[in-house]
């Protein structure tokens, strides 16, 4: 059509074909929109404007992605998003496209994304009148007996033209002649085509042969025409014509039936004699095409196959035979041949839409990809099965379309266990045999957060030295967890909580990236043995995910305490002397120096040295015990008084020591050290022994009323004290030492060398002693017991260590100690 008319057309096409559907979320089709465009048009002719059919602003098309799907492996169309105008992609042929077949239609889908929507698109070719009519042959002999009678009709070979409709032959004309004239016909399918009418009688005497021009003019704007030279010879007569057995033959192959294979044979007869019995088959008014595929014999009507029968092609073919006999005479009959399909053809998997990633957490039927699946065969040869992976959380759904499949998720989805699948798309026909078409689809999943950090460790344990330096680093904590980017990211945080009377924050922090712990201030190890925090990792999903653990921090001890001494006292400004009679044998224990550490481990191990002394030959220090004992027995030449200094020193890597000072008298009797008085005038030698015997009395009554009055005050405190350690026993959790200090509950001591329970000293006096001194030192834990062990007027002083298990026992003769008296007395200290 010119184009001034082209429009019109297209709107009204437009207007009755114009439909828009509401396409839900899964893909479904709706109706067609239907566009027409003449061929031959060139690149980039507009088609139509598919904005207001959609219902669609100019944004809408960019924004849902959308784009032309075909089926066809080529495309003719293409489409501008941000107009709308769908224009040719290149000058289209409908000729070369779809033969004779009217209407030609070429159909695709415009996808539309967000939501997913599909809508068909048919756009119809028009015929333009751009091929003239054609014979297959410049020249046409016939050659007619002279006894033809009038108003015999010869079929002519009809010229062959691409175009359609209109377009197409509409008349044919002949000239000039007066003997033949010639009528149009009609077939069923609308083509036409020309007869030679014979009008008067034939005389071969008069005019053995005629030249007559054929012409087919087709009904386009302008009209083209085509000729062919019709040649007729006059023969003698013949005056009967070829007859076939059957006037339509039927036959059926299967598509890509070899070359060679027999169609079928037709057969003519003539009751003629001679030459005029003698016929011969041809084609009569085949397209060109068709006369490719096939062979006739001449003589024999044997018809077969010279080229491929493709049944998507052409189903049915329809063969016009002619048989002539030798006299001119023609008879005609048809071949319908069927052509059977053959599964020749694989299904067709065409991907139309993909979402990846789909996020793990998408609920079941969530549409991951949409597909189509063609095959070109038919009936069960064209019947598909589409199919999937075993053990995996999709499955196929067919849409309301047939051709559609849905791959939706039917499972739970975990990135963390399969981050991508790789998904076989099996389609299968019925056909016998089956054929199968394989197309691989990756899907990759994306990470949501449902996964927690996770600590390392169930529980983490640090150490620190006591007096650490602020800000140290002490250790570090780690959470990892599964899930990827943000989700990943772990920060670290110190939840709330309290050390004693102070927050945690105030004592250690933590780094919210690395998880580094440090301490934020100096630590002592005799105040604060360890303690227990939380910390918390989160990551940094929406919402956050999080986990705790315990982290417990332990101090530990370093040497910075020195070794204190407990006994003998230090403070006094005199120290006290220890006795040792002259008579004490080698090994004799005069006294004990016991010292205490306030550190812990081998930083409290305490070893004993004498350090000086007056006679360092005559006394020695036990190493574990601090017992002094003498080395060797006493001498009169040895010295009256004797000074030592012994050091204690702990066994921590910077020792740290303390020195005791000893002062020890040698006596010959324990009252003799305090007799030293002055000596009396020798002049009144019995008045003086008379006044220092009442003296001795009464200081020897003033004593023993002070040392009777003292044991009983020690047996009510030793009463009092058994009470105290019963009720301790029978309370675990509170049986302290007494007066120790209080630790925290989660702080470790494991101190070697401390001195943590009550120890028993018995103080021996003679009677007439002026002063008294510790002879022995021994700890009574748990039972608290005193004993008087006195035999025959000779003590015996016994020193009990629990920790040790060691006894010693002293022995004096009766004549060296007389009228001695021992009481116990209790010191308590750390």
């Amino acid at each position: 059509k010119p184009k001034h008319d082209r429009k019109p057309l297209r709107n009204r096409r437009q207007v009755l074909s114009f439909c828009l559907c509401l396409c839900l979320s899964r893909a479904v089709v709706c109706e067609s929109l239907r566009y027409s465009v003449p061929e031959e048009e060139k690149s980039g002719s507009l088609v139509a404007n598919v904005l207001k059919d959609l219902n669609l602003d100019a944004g809408d098309l960019s924004a849902r992605r959308a784009r032309l799907v075909s089926k066809s492996s080529r495309e003719y169309f293409q489409l501008n998003p941000r107009s709308g105008d769908l224009t040719t992609k290149e000058a289209i042929d409908r000729e070369a496209l779809c033969g004779r077949v009217s209407p030609c239609l070429l159909q695709f889908e415009i996808m539309l994304e967000n939501p997913l929507q599909m809508q068909r698109i048919e756009v119809r070719i028009e015929d333009v009148n751009d091929n003239a009519p054609k014979f297959s042959t410049k020249e046409f002999v016939l050659e007619m007996p002279e006894l033809i009678p009038p108003n015999t009709r010869f079929p002519l070979e009809r010229a062959q033209d691409s175009d359609i409709g209109i377009n197409g032959i509409q008349s044919y004309t002949l000239g000039p002649s007066e003997t033949f004239g010639l009528q149009v016909q009609s077939r069923p399918d609308g083509t036409k085509y020309a007869e030679l009418v014979l009008e008067t009688p034939l005389d071969r005497e008069q005019e053995t042969e005629f030249n007559l021009i054929l012409t087919a003019v087709d009904g386009g704007s302008p009209q083209r025409t085509g000729t062919a030279a019709v040649h007729i010879h006059v023969l003698d007569a013949n005056d009967n014509f070829p007859q076939f057995s059957q006037s339509v033959y039927k036959a059926q192959l299967q598509e890509n039936s070899p070359q060679g294979t027999l169609l079928c044979q037709v057969e003519a007869s003539d009751a003629d004699h001679g030459s005029n019995a003698q016929i011969t088959y041809s084609f009569s008014q085949l397209p060109d095409h068709v006369v490719q595929l096939f062979t006739l014999n001449q003589l024999t009507g044997e018809i077969r196959v010279t080229g491929s029968l493709d049944f998507e092609e052409a189903p049915l073919y329809e063969l016009d035979i002619q048989a002539t006999d030798g006299g001119g005479l023609s008879a005609h009959c048809k071949v319908l041949l069927e052509i059977q399909d053959r599964n020749d053809n694989a299904p067709e998997v065409t991907i139309v839409s993909l979402t990846s990633p789909i996020p793990e957490d998408a609920a079941p039927g969530t549409v991951v990809a949409l597909f189509s699946v063609q095959d070109r065969d038919s009936g069960d040869n064209g019947r598909t099965v589409c199919s999937l992976d075993p053990n995996v959380p999709f499955t196929l759904r067919a849409t309301l379309d047939g051709g559609y499949y849905e791959l939706v998720t039917q499972g739970p989805l975990d990135r963390e266990q399969v981050p991508r699948y790789n998904l076989t798309l099996r389609a299968s026909d019925r056909g016998s045999p089956r054929l199968q078409a394989e197309r691989l689809l990756p899907v990759w999943v994306s990470d949501v957060n449902d996964n927690p950090p996770v600590f390392a460790e169930r529980s983490y344990l640090l150490q620190v030295r006591e007096n650490n330096a602020p800000a140290l680093l002490i250790g570090s904590v780690r959470a990892a967890d599964p899930d990827t980017e943000l989700n990943a990211r772990v920060t670290y945080s110190l939840l709330p909580g309290r050390i004693g009377e102070r927050p945690a924050s105030s004592y250690i922090s933590i780094n919210p990236e690395t998880g580094s712990v440090f301490a934020l201030r100096s630590l002592d190890y005799e105040q604060l043995r360890g303690f227990q925090v939380a910390v918390r990792a989160a990551d940094g999903g929406a919402p956050p995910l999080s986990s705790e653990v315990s982290v417990r921090v332990v101090v530990l001890d370093e040497n910075d305490n020195v070794p204190f001494i407990l006994s003998p006292l230090q403070n006094s400004t005199v120290p006290a002397s220890d006795l040792v009679p002259r008579a004490a044998e080698a090994g004799y224990l005069v006294t004990k120096v016991v010292a205490v550490d306030a550190d812990s481990g081998q930083n409290a191990w305490l070893s004993y040295q004498l350090l000086k002394a007056t006679d360092p030959a005559l006394f020695t220090v036990g190493a574990q015990n601090g017992e002094v004992r003498t080395t060797r027995p006493l001498s009169e030449r040895d010295a009256f008084k004797h000074k030592l200094v012994i050091a204690v020193r702990d066994n921590g890597q910077l020792p740290r020591s303390a020195t005791a000072t000893l002062s020890v008298l040698l006596v010959e009797g324990f009252s003799e050290a305090y007799m030293q008085l002055p000596e009396p005038p020798r002049e009144d030698t019995a008045g003086a022994e008379g006044g220092s015997l009442t003296v001795y009395l009464v200081i020897a009554l003033a004593a023993i009323s002070f040392l009777f009055l003292g044991s009983g005050l020690v047996l009510v405190a030793l009463k009092v004290h058994k009470g105290r350690v019963s009720r301790q026993q029978e309370n675990p959790a509170s049986s302290h030492c007494p007066g120790a200090p209080s630790f925290p509950e989660n702080g470790e001591d494991s101190r070697n060398g401390s001195l943590c329970r009550a120890y028993h000293y018995d103080v021996c006096l003679t009677t007439g002693s002026l002063s008294s001194d510790f002879q022995f030192l021994g700890p009574l834990f748990p039972n608290f017991s005193v004993e008087y062990p006195i035999s025959q007027g000779n003590p015996r002083i016994s020193t009990a260590s629990q920790g040790s298990g060691n006894r010693v026992d002293e022995r004096e003769s009766a004549g060296q100690v007389r009228g001695s008296f021992c009481f116990p007395i209790i010191l308590s200290h750390f």
